[in-house]
């Protein structure tokens, strides 16, 4: 096995935690309040069913082919020439994502406070960090979320100090205009809960396997009831006017002030953002230099790191000419294209796996 290092379902769950809401706490309310507006809580609660979906597909292809990830076993399934070829497909989204993840980091890193550092030193300098932690393996990466989740998701706490300032008029009607609108919202959302498609990356490295089914629910209910915090704190503070602001929950920060002592809170969202794009895009990172070496047949994925993480940093600034074509494009088409390789294609294995099984047994 390439990967010698081990985690528990445990480290496995704030892993996951990280793909869900740590590109999401900033860019949530805007995604889902575009469609759902004073109903934006109700679309985590609808997307989060994808990842349920997901989890529990990918787990079932787990257990039937323990040791191995879904760039392996892909190929016991489809045969080794279209095994091969949707590989290479996993591994182009991982690349495109880890891209993706890059960009929108230093968008918001150039917007809040370095406006005039070129993107690729900001890109280069995070996707460097991120390049150590792989190096390190499947350990270091579930230690660093196991320290970074808890600090990240506690700041969130500190909105209980804007309760005299919220209305919670602003939350009614609900559904007003029937269900369809919070529909609508999901679909931005779904892609991050569809994200939990990597635990078939990371499942045959678990110490404890029977767990892993467990605490990749657990992920996806506490990354679902965070959104949906998020979001009834935003339209409590701003209202339907949360959707005219490019980051509101920075925003909201800005709002935090107790005696004219503790404010300026801004560079507490600063860190978070910066914790939680280094553990999601670790994690992305890793997948995609593992799930190389498996395509490759290679012995060792770490000589694979650095000259991948040239590549994302290239990924990086290629995959978009601004940050509004970004969010367009983060709103439109990768919803589709992302859900269709994380969920869709685990079904469609999952479905030729358990007819392959019965022929097996029958003859």
């Amino acid at each position: 096995m390439i990967e010698k290092g081990k985690i528990s379902a445990f480290q496995l769950a704030f892993l996951i935690l990280s793909l869900i809401i740590s590109t999401a706490i900033l860019n949530i309310p805007i995604i889902t309040g575009r469609f759902a507006h004073h109903d934006m809580w109700i679309s985590p609660i609808l997307a989060s069913l994808n990842g349920f979906l997901t989890a529990f597909i990918v787990y079932q292809l787990h257990k039937i082919y323990p040791k191995e990830t879904i760039i392996q076993y892909s190929q016991h399934i489809m045969g080794r020439i279209l095994g091969k070829i949707l590989g290479f497909v996993i591994l182009f989204i991982f690349l495109h994502v880890c891209g993706i993840i890059a960009r929108e980091y230093a968008d918001f890193i150039i917007a809040a406070v370095l406006h005039k550092t070129p993107m690729v030193v900001i890109t280069g300098s995070i996707i460097l960090v991120c390049a150590f932690a792989v190096r390190g393996g499947v350990e270091v990466l579930g230690r660093v979320a196991q320290i970074f989740i808890p600090l990240l998701m506690l700041p969130l706490l500190l909105f209980v100090l804007l309760i005299p300032q919220f209305k919670p008029e602003n939350l009614f009607p609900i559904m007003e205009h029937g269900i369809m609108p919070p529909i609508m919202g999901a679909t931005g959302v779904i892609v991050w809960f569809g994200e939990i498609f990597l635990i078939s990356m990371l499942l045959p490295f678990l110490t404890d396997r029977e767990k892993g089914m467990k605490w990749s629910m657990i992920s996806v209910v506490v990354g679902m009831l965070t959104m949906v915090y998020l979001n009834i704190v935003i339209i409590f503070l701003l209202g339907e006017s949360a959707i005219t602001y490019r980051f509101p929950v920075f925003l909201g920060f800005r709002y935090i002030s107790v005696a004219n002592f503790f404010e300026n809170l801004e560079s507490l969202v600063v860190a978070m953002w910066v914790m939680g794009a280094f553990i999601k895009l670790s994690v992305f990172y890793y997948a995609l230099v593992l799930g190389t070496a498996q395509w490759l047949h290679l012995s060792d994925y770490r000589p694979l790191v650095f000259p991948f993480g040239f590549l994302t940093t290239l990924f990086a600034i290629w995959v978009s000419p601004n940050a509004q074509e970004l969010s367009k494009f983060s709103r439109t088409i990768l919803p589709f294209y992302a859900t269709s390789i994380m969920t869709f294609i685990p079904i469609v294995l999952l479905c030729i796996a358990i007819i392959q099984k019965k022929w097996k047994n029958k003859y």
